[in-house]
């Protein structure tokens, strides 16, 4: 019976590429043009900042840039390079409202961020502002912390940070404009303060730039006890992409 509703699923609802459309084999899924058009972010990249490296030296390996100003989280890791599909993707759940592919991207982020989960003791996602979830309607960066809570098992904590003013769009800004946009514009809910004595704490967002708003969120969390603090996203901006949205 569960085999003859799929069927029928497919007939009147088939399955979708998750990037352009096109039909494919499996929902949540995408076609082999939208796959080849993504660049994964795999070794060797900076230990710190997750950002790829030309050639592996062998070793831990740490860039110049997280070496000239180290970031106030421990890692950061993310799924791909904002290009191409993946910024479609992001584009289409962020403006578009477009709620597939989660179980997708959920394997992807525990892809990404799996030397970084076995010390890991919860999830929290980056918080929108009041206004602008309102207006959206959903936090993206929930939704993505919950794709990635059902493929690992870990719990994740939406209400542990909040945005306690409200911030202009990051887009545009210069990265001192970026951080000086966000310092100070995250609290934590006093009510969940006692589970970060001591905690490794996972960040999830869905595009990291420059790391300014994952650096807020770091040092805020550490100065209420966290112990470490890493971040994990969809895509990682690089100096030579667009400005994200």
């Amino acid at each position: 019976m569960g085999q003859l509703v799929n069927l029928l699923g497919d007939i009147f609802l088939p399955p979708l590429c998750a990037g352009c459309g096109a039909q494919v084999n499996d929902h949540e899924n995408l076609c082999a043009t939208c796959w080849q058009d993504i660049e994964f972010i795999s070794p060797p990249y900076c230990d710190i900042l997750g950002i790829p490296l030309p050639y592996d030296p062998g070793g831990r390996t740490v860039s110049a840039a997280a070496l000239a100003c180290e970031p106030a989280y421990d890692h950061a890791r993310a799924v791909a390079r904002y290009s191409g599909t993946i910024r479609k993707l992001i584009h289409a759940l962020k403006y578009s409202d477009r709620q597939d592919g989660w179980r997708l991207y959920g394997r992807w982020l525990k892809n990404a961020a799996a030397d970084l989960l076995e010390e890991t003791d919860f999830l929290i996602p980056i918080p929108l502002n009041r206004r602008r979830l309102w207006f959206r309607r959903f936090n993206q960066a929930a939704l993505l912390a919950d794709a990635l809570a059902r493929e690992t098992g870990l719990r994740s904590e939406p209400l542990t940070l909040v945005r306690s003013r409200p911030t202009r769009s990051q887009v545009g800004l210069t990265p001192k404009q970026r951080r000086r946009n966000v310092s100070g514009a995250f609290s934590i809910n006093k009510a969940m303060r006692h589970s970060l004595q001591g905690s490794n704490i996972l960040l999830v967002d869905d595009v990291i730039t420059t790391g300014a708003t994952a650096e807020a969120c770091a040092r805020k969390l550490k100065k209420e006890g966290a112990a470490r603090v890493d971040v994990v996203a969809l895509a990682r901006a690089l100096s030579s992409d667009k400005d994200p949205f």
